[in-house]
């Protein structure tokens, strides 16, 4: 979150990462040298190793930023600065080089140098203040000026580059990485680090995944397309429990999806004007979920005979499939422009009176989008999940648990859209339904209790003399303290934006203060 807020204390933490992850990987090599390969040909060796090389390629992108970022800082306040100097920044240094040479002052203006008619000091000092006082007060400002300046230029490093300031590492990058790279090449670096710094989240969530399944030695053989169904489709729900607990906390509110009014097209960017609404965005995914779940549904008994159960499966797919159809088609304008024609032709046709307007004035529903069709998808399944007949009476209860779970999302949506269609939002700043909190609890507890439900998991609960509330109970816990990391995750990125920006005005205020006193002088 420190690196999406741009703050300068991303890199350094991302340092530290790297040396605590550096230290696990040389405890894991030592142990895997010593030890038997359990689990031959697992994924989380592979993930772990992707990761951490995303990782690093992520550091390096950021040390080439600040390091060419910095260099075109320094140049555009140097630029900035040297107007309003009283003599140009030539001319100060070759009367600083003169002067050296003359006596040991550097800044003493009464050692006579200069007074030939054809010299350059004189020229330069022709715009000086001419009285002592004047001469003595500038002394002061310039001294004041270099320090103030090197204040910030230590503000502008963050602590690893503190370290390494008076390196010759730090020396090098600073005079190498501006000349090799170029507009375009940062500008590709920059998005290539903007798509990182997101998909790094879901990458580490499938490696802490993938080690648990290597730790217990599960999912082996065939029994792994089991396992995967339920961990993607559970790992959906817990990611779009997250998400909803984002949105509650103000995420995405530049797009309108934080229960709030979009904000105006000249305070947003090109991109993000054209952004669809969020139940367009969750209709599109179930869509995209039901489109290709009905060619995989059959899978894991490839070659065999059908069952009712594998029936089940695709019928839910199919519900999918055309229930996030037409949540699309609900949240698509022109659609629904196209259903208002017959009442468009009406109100064409009337006179334009003061209570005709009134009448074809459109309501205030229409300023927010309220589309169920993703709550009732949600609704649906975990109603058929909670009565989906197991093998055993242990894997039944866990399916009814997540089931119930998910039902209880969707009631909890119901109700968010009860209060707005009541009273609509009229702000650009999040609402926070109190309904929605409850609505991202029972998604990210029913994800992860899905994810739980496969064969293998539910085969070692009973094994182990493991009852289905053992799983609900811890899930519930869990559950309530990963919310509660998520809230501190985001008032530190909170906080993190509002410290650059309140260090970046306080910069460019002491600069027009430095500005407007040297001019008066």
């Amino acid at each position: 979150m420190l690196s999406i807020a741009h703050s300068r204390f991303a890199l350094s933490i991302q340092v530290l990462f790297l040396l605590v992850n550096g230290v696990g990987i040389g405890f894991s090599i030592v142990y895997n040298a010593s030890t038997p390969d359990l689990y031959e040909n697992n994924a989380h060796h592979k993930m772990g190793w992707v990761a951490t090389w995303v990782m690093v390629a992520q550091v390096v992108m950021g040390v080439l930023f600040r390091y060419s970022g910095q260099s075109k800082q320094d140049l555009t306040q140097e630029q900035e600065r040297a107007p309003f100097l009283p003599i140009s920044v030539e001319a100060m240094a070759q009367h600083q080089q003169e002067q050296a040479q003359l006596n040991d002052f550097q800044w003493h203006r009464d050692s006579g140098q200069g007074t030939e008619r054809a010299s350059s000091s004189l020229n330069s000092l022709c715009a000086s203040p001419v009285d002592e006082h004047r001469e003595e007060e500038y002394d002061e400002f310039l001294k004041s000026e270099t320090k103030s300046e090197e204040k910030r230029s230590l503000g502008r490093f963050d602590s690893v580059q503190r370290i390494l300031r008076n390196s010759k590492l730090n020396r090098y990058m600073s005079r190498r990485v501006p000349s090799l790279l170029s507009r375009r090449p940062l500008s590709i670096l920059k998005v290539a680090y903007n798509v990182v710094e997101r998909l790094i989240l879901i990458l580490g969530f499938a490696t802490m995944a993938t080690g648990g399944v290597t730790y217990s030695g599960i999912m082996r053989g065939d029994a792994v397309l089991n396992g995967l169904a339920h961990f993607i489709k559970g790992g959906i729900f817990f990611w779009y429990g997250l998400l909803v607990l984002g949105r509650w906390m103000g995420s995405f509110a530049d797009l309108g999806w934080a229960w709030n009014i979009k904000p105006s097209h000249t305070h947003l960017d090109q991109w993000q004007s054209c952004m669809p609404t969020s139940e367009f965005v969750e209709s599109f995914l179930i869509f995209l979920y039901g489109s290709t779940n009905v060619f995989l549904e059959h899978l894991a008994a490839w070659g065999d005979r059908w069952t009712a159960q594998d029936l089940e499966h695709v019928s839910i797919s199919i519900m999918f499939f055309g229930g996030g159809l037409c949540g699309m088609l609900i949240e698509s304008k022109k659609i629904r422009g196209l259903l208002n024609t017959s009442i468009q032709t009406i109100s064409d046709q009337r006179a334009t009176k003061l209570e005709d307007a009134r009448d074809v004035e459109a309501p205030r529903s229409y300023t927010f989008s309220m589309n169920p069709l993703p709550a009732l998808i949600v609704f649906l399944t975990g109603l058929m999940m909670s009565s989906h007949h197991q093998d055993l009476m242990v894997s039944t209860m866990v399916h009814k648990q997540w089931g119930m779970l998910l039902v209880g999302a969707s009631f909890a949506r119901l109700a968010t859209y009860i209060i707005f269609y009541l009273s609509p939002p009229t702000s650009v700043y999040p609402s926070r339904p109190p309904s929605e909190l409850i609505c991202a609890f029972c998604l990210i507890s029913g994800g992860l209790i899905f994810m739980a439900s496969n064969k293998d998991i539910v085969a070692a609960m009973a094994h182990n003399d493991l009852n289905a509330m053992f799983v609900f109970t811890v899930t519930m816990g869990f559950t309530s303290f990963l919310m509660a990391w998520e809230i501190i995750v985001l008032a530190i990125k909170g906080w993190a934006s509002r410290y650059e920006k309140r260090l970046s005005q306080t910069h460019r205020h002491s600069r027009g203060l430095s500005g407007a006193t040297v001019t008066e002088s």
